[in-house]
């Protein structure tokens, strides 16, 4: 059946309750049809039994039968229906205005699909440009000329007549709407990912702030059971000391906290505000409306205002030492206590942090013999034919490890036992490696040596001179990123060797070693990379 012939009898294929095409027609004895669900659902909640056309009353609610000619020229005619609140009418219907399938730009007018047929069919309509239905198609003409917008001028940026281009744009650099679109539009892709970026980059941020107070508070639990076994096992006298040990460190970590929940909540309520954005972006980006995204573009093309967040972070407070400084405050007789107990708590903490160290050959220079395993190396006599990689050390004798570390906390230990001398610690990855190495945290390393077999000192600048009881036989190496912390433990007698404190590290930071030159065989022992034993 042609769209034609359902014109001529529109209003019969209409039900009158929900003034859509029949769904399932029925009649009633009065002889008036109705979608089945309408009608039943009419007749639940009415008082009486009554037709909604022409008001007759029923004694007993009718027998519903189907009314098969109009359920078969329902279906055969095109599916068009009622334009509702928020849809585009049909500006050509009479009487029930039908939803609207096409807006013709040249006719400035919206049509259904039956009254759209002419611009289908006639040669001289079909070069209309018809675009999806919208609203004002007036808005589409040019004020002043009375004409269509279909050109753009990008000396003015505005949308203008044919008309315009002549008189008050002449000379200026007009393209047509649509090459202006297509530009805009893939502009407005472009902001679209970037603020996609943006959702991302603060999302991380997000799950990197968490983290962080997850860290610091098995930090927290951690010393706080610390706290509690060391302080138990001495007199009733410290159990004041104990309690004020752990307000402190639960105010660090509510201070934490609460940074973290300021910084959280900004950052989503900035993602909020970007999803925003992003949902008109995205819907502006599936308009094919040309003057609307045109005239929308400026005010959705630049992402809102948000802040950097690539600097912030929640740094972890550090609790190093603050056991044992605790205890060194109190009486000489719990000292005594303490040194019953055989356990150095700061030395413990930094072992929790342990990480699997291994040497790069690809970094050692020539004369370096290394093991198979990348856990000892050692000075050797004969120079090997190795490529000089930018990453190899040309003159001194020192290995990178193959690990590199540019946030947290990390500690390893290197046994030294029968060298005369050796250089341990940390270096950052940009150091010079092609010429004479002066070590310092100002070229780069962190680092403390021995020379001469009882000669110790920090590679601080200038270097300074160690006084220490023993002779380590086992170095322990930690390292606070966030904290600008390096320190160096002689680990069988539990004790401090030297920490660098306010250090600022803006890369990756590298394991360092030098078992320096074997001097005939006086210095031939290795430096070994031990797996960390933790004290008991």
């Amino acid at each position: 059946m042609s769209a034609a012939s359902c014109l001529l009898s529109e209003e019969q294929f209409l039900c009158s309750i929900c003034l859509d095409v029949f769904t399932g027609p029925v009649t009633i004895p009065c002889g008036h049809n109705f979608c089945k669900n309408c009608i039943t659902q009419h007749w639940d909640i009415s008082v009486q039994c009554q037709c909604p056309m022409c008001k007759k009353v029923f004694k007993r609610r009718p027998k519903l039968h189907v009314n098969t000619f109009i359920s078969e020229m329902a279906a055969h005619c095109p599916d068009q229906r009622c334009a509702k609140p928020g849809e585009v009418p049909c500006d050509v219907c009479t009487g029930t205005k039908l939803k609207a399938l096409k807006s013709c730009l040249v006719c400035l007018a919206s049509y259904c699909e039956t009254h759209l047929e002419p611009h289908q069919r006639k040669t001289s309509l079909k070069k209309h440009k018809l675009i999806d239905p919208v609203e004002n198609l007036e808005d589409r003409m040019c004020k002043e000329h009375d004409k269509p917008l279909e050109l753009f001028c990008k000396t003015d940026q505005m949308c203008v007549c044919l008309l315009c281009t002549v008189l008050d744009h002449k000379s200026h650099d007009i393209v047509p709407l649509k090459e202006e679109y297509e530009g805009k539009k893939a502009e407005l892709g472009k902001t679209e990912a970037e603020i996609q970026q943006k959702i991302q980059e603060r999302q991380l941020k997000i799950q990197e702030i968490k983290h962080s107070v997850e860290l610091s508070k098995e930090d927290a639990d951690r010393e706080i059971a610390d706290s509690v076994r060391v302080f138990t096992a001495l007199m009733q006298s410290v159990e004041r000391g104990q309690a004020e040990l752990i307000e402190t460190i639960e105010e660090k970590q509510k201070t934490t906290e609460k940074q973290a929940e300021g910084f959280i909540k900004e950052l989503e309520q900035e993602i909020s505000e970007l999803m925003k954005r992003t949902a008109e972006v995205e819907q502006l980006s599936r308009t094919q409306d040309h003057l609307h995204l045109l005239q929308s573009f400026p005010s959705l093309n630049t992402p809102p205002h948000t802040k950097d967040w690539t600097e912030v972070s929640v740094h972890r407070s550090s609790y190093e030492g603050t056991v044992r400084r605790a205890v060194a405050q109190l009486e000489e007789t719990l000292r005594k206590e303490m040194e019953k107990l055989s356990i150095d708590p700061e030395l413990k903490r930094v072992q929790q942090y342990a990480v699997d160290v291994t040497l790069d050959p690809d970094t050692a220079q020539a004369y370096l013999i290394l093991s198979d395993n990348g856990k000892q190396v050692n000075h050797g006599n004969v120079k090997k034919n190795l490529p000089d990689n930018p990453e190899r050390f040309s003159s001194c004798t020192c290995v990178l490890g193959k690990q590199s570390f540019s946030s947290g906390r990390f500690y390893y230990e290197v046994q030294v036992k029968g060298k005369i001398k050796w250089d341990l610690g940390v270096a950052r990855g940009s150091i010079s490696r092609k010429e004479k190495i002066t070590l310092s945290p100002k070229n780069g390393y962190w680092t403390v040596w021995l020379r001469n077999g009882n000669e110790y000192k920090a590679s601080s600048g200038p270097p300074v001179l160690l006084s220490l009881k023993s002779k380590p036989q086992k170095v322990g190496v930690f390292v606070d990123y966030e904290e600008g912390l390096v320190s160096f433990y002689d680990v069988d007698a539990a004790a401090l060797i030297y920490s660098f404190t306010g250090c600022t590290f803006t890369e990756k930071l590298y394991p360092y070693f030098s078992p320096c030159t074997n001097d005939g065989g006086k210095n031939s022992a290795p430096l070994i990379i031990l797996p960390v034993n933790h004290t008991d």
